[in-house]
């Protein structure tokens, strides 16, 4: 059987302020132990990419121009805009305040949008 994943973190120097972003942004309850538990997918896609080192967590939103807004309000930064991937799904990209960058995919219900 393939190896699942079966945690992730995300780093940053001040962990009440990353509490507060993601409980903020994203809706995380997060724990006075930092600790939180979020849903996904039950099958979790992924993709190798022949890029600079780095790994890129996708958050599945409603709209992400909206979301993207959320990010910038509560301190983060936006990396790359709404963007389509025709025929594949709409993304987005944003830096948290501590610098890691995420994703953003517009979601319809359970499903990925396809543009």
């Amino acid at each position: 059987m393939p190896a699942p994943i079966v945690f992730f973190d995300i780093a940053g120097p001040d962990l009440k302020a990353q509490a507060g972003f993601y409980s903020e942004v994203f809706g995380w309850q997060i724990g006075p132990d930092s600790r939180f538990t979020v849903s996904a997918a039950a099958s979790l896609p992924g993709a190798l990419r022949q890029d600079p080192a780095e790994k890129v967590i996708y958050l599945g939103v409603a709209d992400v121009t909206a979301a993207l807004a959320q990010v910038e309000a509560h301190g983060g930064k936006i990396v790359q805009p709404r963007f389509v991937v025709p025929g594949v799904v709409i993304l987005g990209l944003f830096a948290d305040p501590a610098g890691n960058r995420l994703g953003l995919v517009e979601m319809d219900g359970e499903r990925p949008k396809t543009p």
